[in-house]
């Protein structure tokens, strides 16, 4: 005898999740967009300091003052370029029997949490990396060299005299756990309460500390350290509309529509230090190979499923950053073939994607065979 059990669902959705933006603290909304696609700010220039003629005026100078200078006003132009959008249909019996879980409303707001602010976030902090004014090398991120690191930002925004209030460190969670092995951080948690519901997790050096998920920076981010006045993020239009019954439709249309961009400003640039983390993670090892001037090499641990390995020699090689294309003075390599090198030479290997983007690297001193 058979007997078919109860299946029962309960009115609840597994949710994916996900973080809150924290863009409006990290960036400013100084110049309106309404009405106009394009924005143009004068960059205006100054005049150098002279010694005044008491005397009078000096040899070709006709005024005491010094020779008249011509100020310049250059501009820059700020278009907005995305203008994303997305739709989705809900049939009325699929809200009906599904105990009203799956509703326009709540599919709307879903969307908006899970796929359009971390769009909107993830394109912002991209152009705000890419168009930072210091970007030293990358290097490999340790609890010992943090505390240093963040200092150097700041030293480097101190003599570009930005403005000390305000400024933040971005970190994904990887480097946070740095920074709290750290012996030499210890973070001030004395915060305001509204500045912890937007996300700051501590003070370091008098800089909010930020937490920001892995997936919404670049490859390779290591750690950021700027001030709001360096990043005009504008939202020019938030267009979210549920159409009941329209015409085709039984049950409920969503449309939703956003209109954003991100700009650093050309003369605020310096006020954005970022600092890239180097890829590393290989153990290499150089052994004398099967014939004059080859190197055997062994590599661990072992490579990523899809991946491959690039190489370059030479008296002294940098590890280049997680996500950095490795094309132009790499060879390519297959793991197991002896490698021409000169001995005391640098070697780095680094493993690649198909994209041929770094993913790890490691280095090692070149023994080969005489």
């Amino acid at each position: 005898m058979s007997i078919d059990l109860v299946t029962k669902f309960m009115p609840y959705v597994d949710e994916i999740f996900t973080a809150e933006s924290k863009k409006s603290m990290l960036t400013n909304n100084d110049f309106d967009f309404a009405g106009a696609k394009s924005i143009k700010v004068y960059k205006v220039s100054t005049s150098p300091m002279h010694d005044y003629g008491r005397q009078g005026p000096e040899s070709g100078n006709w005024s005491r003052y010094g020779p008249v200078a011509d100020l310049e006003a250059p501009t820059e132009v700020m278009t907005l370029t995305r203008d994303r959008s997305f739709t989705f249909a809900i049939d009325k019996l699929d809200t009906d029997e599904t105990a009203q879980q799956l509703a326009a409303a709540s599919a709307l707001a879903r969307q908006l949490r899970q796929v359009v602010i971390p769009e909107v976030d993830a394109y912002t902090y991209n152009v705000m990396c890419e168009k930072a004014g210091h970007k030293p090398a990358a290097i490999v991120l340790t609890s010992e060299n943090i505390y240093t690191e963040i200092l150097k930002a700041n030293e480097a925004l101190d003599n570009a005299e930005v403005p000390e209030s305000g400024r933040f460190i971005l970190v994904t969670p990887e480097v946070n756990v740095l920074m709290k092995h750290c012996k030499d951080i210890t973070m001030d948690t004395d915060i305001g309460n509204e500045m912890r519901l937007k996300g700051v997790i501590g003070l370091v050096d008098g800089a909010a500390v930020v937490k920001l998920p892995k997936s919404r920076v670049p490859a390779g981010f290591g750690f950021m350290v700027g001030h709001p006045c360096a990043t005009v993020a504008p939202t020019k239009l938030e267009d979210y509309t549920v159409h009941a019954n329209p015409p085709g439709i039984s049950g409920a249309l969503v449309e939703g529509r956003t209109a954003y961009d991100a700009f650093v400003l050309d003369n605020k640039a310096c006020a954005l230090y970022f600092q890239a983390k180097a890829a590393d993670g290989l153990t290499v090892t150089s052994e004398e190979g099967s014939a004059s001037g080859k190197t055997k090499v062994t590599v661990s641990p072992a490579i990523g499923s899809g991946n491959s390995y690039v190489y370059k020699a030479a008296s002294a090689v940098d590890l280049p950053a997680v996500g950095e294309e490795c094309k132009t003075g790499f060879t390519a390599w297959d793991g197991s073939a002896d490698i021409t090198a000169a001995t005391g030479a640098e070697l780095l290997i680094v493993e690649v994607d198909a994209d041929k983007k770094a993913v790890k690297a490691g280095t090692a001193k070149v023994t080969a065979k005489a």
